[in-house]
């Protein structure tokens, strides 16, 4: 039941990134035909188009959901695929503790880096 449940939001976690990736991809690369989010002048690269939308909280919450779903899309499928491989037991459990810290590790360093650059945004910092 547990591996039915996970593999559901395995699945889930797939249609919502196919979905805000798009979303996502269209605001950085088509934002200069439609000038969205780029205050400041075509460039939805430039840097101060980039401050303007970091200093967002809507950008940097769903900078961290992304970066959360996509993780555990991503593990849980290689864990997925790791397990297929019929390893002994204790090789599994060592796999997905191992997949797990890992997921948890770079959720919390791009959650840093996402707050980060909020409050660079928020401050106003020039670099």
């Amino acid at each position: 039941m547990k591996a039915a449940r996970l593999w559901t939001w395995h699945m889930a976690a797939g249609a919502v990134l196919f979905f805000v990736l798009g979303l996502h991809m269209g605001i950085m690369h088509l934002g200069e035909i439609g000038h969205w989010f780029a205050p400041y002048g075509n460039l939805t690269v430039s840097i101060a188009n980039s401050r303007f939308r970091d200093g967002m909280l809507t950008f940097t919450v769903g900078y961290i959901a992304l970066l959360a779903i996509g993780l555990f899309h991503g593990l849980y499928g290689l864990r997925t695929m790791l397990l297929e491989l019929t390893l002994r037991p204790a090789m599994e459990k060592a796999i997905t503790v191992f997949l797990l810290i890992l997921g948890i590790g770079l959720l919390g360093l791009g959650t840093w880096a996402a707050v980060a650059a909020h409050g660079v945004a928020l401050a106003g910092v020039k670099g």
